[in-house]
């Protein structure tokens, strides 16, 4: 199997190529950057691999939930590529990415992504023996605040929504187990989160790619006071 795989859903901007059980990869923390970095990426990384966009089965996009303006850039630049060469994309989870990252076979970990005007993007993951994450809850929005879903539990904390909201980690403090350690995605991880789904089955048409927004007015600004 080949793939691409991209995301810019965060302060991260990633790319990657799957061949066949090699991974090779790019990632940059550029605020702001990701419309001057992306295609310069792709190109390398297809160029190292010997690949071109022909070459591959699909696009693995890292569909958010994250950054209006980021998820926009990664999912026109994976559409352009789709229909220029024929191929599907395949939408993974960008926190999913996160806690695959952040957690071994066995841990439940808490992803919390930045989502401005006083909110972040939750998300719950169980890692399975394969060490693919499992959503155990629906991703969601929320204020900074206690989790109502890590309620009884312990989690590993994962997202630079952790770092962004203090409040949210001293809110669950009790519930949550380590530092921060992993922030963003990379495309090293929704490559094989990408993978898995291409095998089930799971690929779109590039018109038909529908990044995860959640928040739906995506133009509000932020409550005064």
């Amino acid at each position: 199997m080949r793939l691409l795989g991209i995301d810019t859903s965060s302060l991260a901007c990633t790319v990657g190529v799957f061949d066949d059980g090699r991974i090779i990869e790019r990632y940059e923390e550029q605020p702001r950057e990701h419309t001057r970095l992306l295609m310069p990426m792709v190109r390398s990384v297809l160029a190292e691999a010997g690949l071109a966009i022909a070459d591959l089965d699909a696009i693995a996009l890292g569909n958010g939930p994250g950054s209006f303006i980021g998820m926009r850039i990664g999912a026109a630049v994976a559409q352009g590529l789709g229909f220029a060469a024929r191929r599907a994309i395949v939408p993974v989870s960008s926190m999913a990415a996160v806690a695959a990252r952040a957690g071994r076979a066995g841990d439940l970990v808490a992803v919390a992504q930045d989502a401005h005007m006083n909110q972040v993007y939750l998300g719950l993951y169980r890692i399975d023996a394969d060490g693919m994450p499992r959503q155990q809850a629906p991703e969601r929005l929320q204020e900074p605040g206690p989790v109502a879903a890590l309620a009884g539990i312990t989690a590993i904390p994962a997202g630079a929504g952790f770092d962004r909201y203090p409040a949210l980690l001293d809110a669950n403090r009790d519930r949550l187990d380590g530092a921060v350690e992993v922030r963003y995605p990379r495309a090293a991880d929704v490559l094989l989160l990408g993978a898995e789904a291409l095998k089930a089955g799971q690929s779109v048409a590039p018109e038909e790619v529908r990044p995860a927004y959640l928040r739906r007015d995506v133009a509000a600004k932020p409550p005064q006071g």
